[in-house]
């Protein structure tokens, strides 16, 4: 396997937001739904687009709540988000030995940005396409499709790695290998469903997928 380009999920892949994510969702749900929503219905939302969330919550209101979503999302953030063990040594390896790197998210760019910044890993991501940079979220491939022309790469060369059922379907849909991360919010249950050509239990176990180092 001859790759030298990795497109990388953001939310739960190479950082946790998971409990932002969980905390933001709980807040504008209980907000326009009072008591009909737990912890388990937003772990369900992890992943789709915002819009495609809150419209099975209430058609009629989708902005005002991506809206109430974002506002605490944001002030929250700093406080909330984490890294997973293992990413930024990962990261930060690849980069050094000439990988081409990019974030494919459906956050919006400047959420995914903060992310990144907070984290130390926006010095290895010269790539960023979030939903707001395209017209057809994951798992469409379009995002992949924008980031390897970006980065002037070919799919013959790629891999996308991610932690939800979107993320691996995207890449299946590019015709590209995919990991999927088994630290995943969904459960290993769950993991095993989206039948991902890999599944990592450590983000380092991918130096050796791509060849950095020897299995």
């Amino acid at each position: 396997m001859n790759i030298d380009t990795l497109l990388f999920d953001l939310d739960g892949t190479l950082i946790n937001t998971n409990e932002l994510i969980i905390a933001s969702f709980l807040h504008t749900l209980e907000q326009y739904k009072p008591g009909e929503y737990t912890r388990e219905h937003a772990i369900e939302f992890i992943g789709p687009p915002l819009r495609d969330s809150f419209e099975s919550v209430d058609a009629t209101r989708v902005d005002e709540m991506i809206q109430t979503y974002r506002t605490f999302n944001h002030e929250k953030h700093d406080e909330l988000v984490t890294e997973y063990e293992g990413v930024y040594e990962t990261v930060e390896r690849l980069h050094k030995e000439g990988y081409k790197l990019a974030i494919v998210t459906t956050k919006i760019r400047k959420t995914a940005l903060m992310g990144l910044k907070l984290t130390g890993l926006d010095q290895f991501f010269d790539v960023v396409i979030g939903l707001d940079d395209v017209e057809n979220a994951k798992p469409h491939p379009e995002p992949l499709e924008k980031a390897l022309a970006a980065l002037a790469s070919s799919k013959e060369s790629a891999m996308m790695i991610g932690d939800s059922l979107f993320d691996v379907e995207a890449g299946k849909n590019l015709g590209v290998p995919t990991a999927v991360v088994g630290w995943s919010i969904k459960g290993p249950e769950k993991i095993k469903t989206f039948e991902a050509d890999y599944t990592l239990s450590n983000m380092r176990d991918l130096l050796a997928i791509v060849g950095v180092e020897k299995q």
